[in-house]
């Protein structure tokens, strides 16, 4: 399985309007991702973005799960967009409380952080879960039904 999110600038840089509203320039937009080759029996995907850097502590920005089978994409501004998020897809709550999504917003002088988005396909069509529900009980739905993995990194820092 392959993935990949079109907006990353060369050096995979993510640009500054998919950051919080809270970062000069930030507009919170939802960054699109694009995945191919999933694996045989996929019923369904889980999207994740997650701040990896030791400060973030594995900060969750986006959980997207129940995405349907023969959905290969993610587009831009889709999060909060019943138009534009694929049908059945549920959005998670993120590290914020919110739920949908929250773009990149470290701490000033912290240094670069690592975000990985990541797709599962997963051998089960639903979690089960709620808009309400969060990363670590999706997480713990996810075992044992991940067929694959595949992640790109995009980094930012301000």
């Amino acid at each position: 399985m392959k993935v990949e999110c079109p907006a990353l600038d060369p050096g995979k840089r993510i640009p500054v309007r998919y950051a919080r509203k809270g970062v000069s320039g930030g507009a919170n937009i939802s960054l699109p991702v694009v995945w191919s080759d999933p694996p045989v029996g996929t019923a369904s995907y889980v999207l994740t973005i997650i701040d990896r850097h030791p400060i973030a502590r594995n900060w969750v920005h986006w959980y997207v799960v129940d995405i349907p089978p023969a959905v290969e994409s993610i587009p831009e501004s889709a999060s909060g967009s019943p138009r534009l998020l694929p049908g059945g897809a549920i959005e998670l709550r993120n590290t914020f409380g919110e739920g949908g999504y929250g773009g990149p917003e470290p701490p000033k002088g912290s240094g670069t952080h690592a975000y990985e988005i990541s797709v599962h396909a997963l051998r089960v069509g639903s979690l089960g879960l709620g808009s309400r529900s969060s990363a670590s009980e999706c997480d713990r739905a996810m075992k044992g039904n991940v067929l694959a993995t595949a992640t790109v990194t995009g980094l930012f820092e301000r």
